[in-house]
């Protein structure tokens, strides 16, 4: 399997079909993001400095993203 690059991922990625956040009960200086896909629930672990950093880019992303193309 090949390792997707910058210019092939879009059509290699596996879109989110759910997503939750959240913190471990006895670790709360970790914000944890579970991302659902097809293939199965991925779990991640953010301190505050990358949650907001990743927050922060996420929210300037999705402003440049365009209105999807109608068949």
């Amino acid at each position: 399997m090949t390792k997707p690059t910058t210019t092939n991922r879009s059509t290699s990625a596996d879109y989110v079909t759910a997503f939750a956040t959240g913190w471990p009960d006895k670790q709360p200086d970790l914000m944890v993001l579970s991302l659902t896909t097809s293939k199965g629930v991925q779990d991640f672990a953010f301190n505050r400095e990358q949650a907001l950093l990743i927050a922060k880019t996420i929210k300037r992303t999705a402003a440049q993203l365009t209105t999807p193309k109608t068949a």
